[in-house]
């Protein structure tokens, strides 16, 4: 996702569906508490995680 890849991308990348993928990505939003995935990301490097 920092990377800026797409759902299908990342998809293809790890072997998942895109929709799976869209599943994590949306647990990931409501775990951080962020709306899209530009503010996941700041809040990812801001935390040290990436």
């Amino acid at each position: 996702m920092a990377r800026g890849l797409s759902n299908p991308e990342i998809g293809a990348h790890l072997h998942l569906t895109p929709a799976t993928v869209k599943t994590h990505v949306n647990r990931i939003f409501a775990k951080l508490h962020v709306r899209d995935r530009v503010h996941a990301v700041i809040l990812a490097y801001e935390l040290r995680v990436v």
